[in-house]
């Protein structure tokens, strides 16, 4: 397990042997420009779902990144590596996702769901994300798995999570207009946040997943 510091370094490093910018990093994902700069300085720990976008952006295993930052022990490593050697349709939950304002995700991996390995065809790619809070009630409960497809883009009314500042996330029916878009909770004790056109491309605000479908237990504790 590296440290931040060390960590932070390696990652600079895969960043440079692809000749990419820090803004070109910030455009090719979802992990902005001010947010990936402090993660290079170690002075921000990368989330799990962090390193599996810069995982991606840098073409390197995921897992090793995983492992370097102790989010994976050996055990878990192994089992990962193993079931995608069999193709198995596996779905990393990755903490919980606010159904409430905006406010950082917890993003350490909790638990791993199974698809069917027809939801991957034409390249798709799929997380987890558990839901914290009761603003989508009735909907969706407090403890729920989210499956969601990793996407930037999304239709108007599905429902998305929905990162801002490349490091708070909430969960919320996503509605657009000319004039920006509007997360909409499906309870009504709670109000809509609104982003204008203009906040969405400074601050910014990015979909990063729409629910294709979600789990619930059947006991809580």
């Amino acid at each position: 397990m590296l440290s931040n510091k060390e960590l932070g370094a390696y990652l600079k490093k895969l960043r440079e042997n692809r000749n990419l910018s820090l803004r070109q990093v910030d455009y090719r994902s979802s992990v902005s420009f001010s947010h990936l700069s402090m993660i290079e300085n170690g002075t921000r720990k990368p989330t799990a779902l962090t390193l599996k976008e810069l995982a991606n952006v840098y073409n390197v295993d995921y897992i090793d990144l995983y492992e370097k930052a102790g989010y994976l022990d050996l055990a878990e490593s192994e089992k990962l590596k193993n079931n995608e050697k069999n193709n198995s349709a596996v779905v990393l939950v990755y903490g919980t996702i606010p159904a409430g304002i905006p406010m950082e995700c917890i993003e350490d991996i909790i638990d791993t769901e199974e698809i069917s390995t027809d939801m991957l065809k034409g390249g798709k790619q799929y997380f987890g994300l558990r839901v914290k809070g009761n603003s989508m009630e009735p909907e969706y409960l407090d403890g729920d798995t989210l499956i969601l497809e990793k996407v930037d883009n999304c239709e108007s009314g599905d429902d998305c999570v929905v990162m801002v500042n490349g490091n708070d996330g909430t969960f919320k029916r996503v509605f657009k207009n000319e004039n920006g878009i509007i997360l909409q909770p499906l309870n009504p004790s709670y109000s809509p946040i609104i982003y204008t056109n203009e906040q969405i491309e400074t601050l910014p605000v990015r979909i990063i997943g729409v629910v294709e479908e979600f789990r619930r237990k059947k006991r809580r504790k």
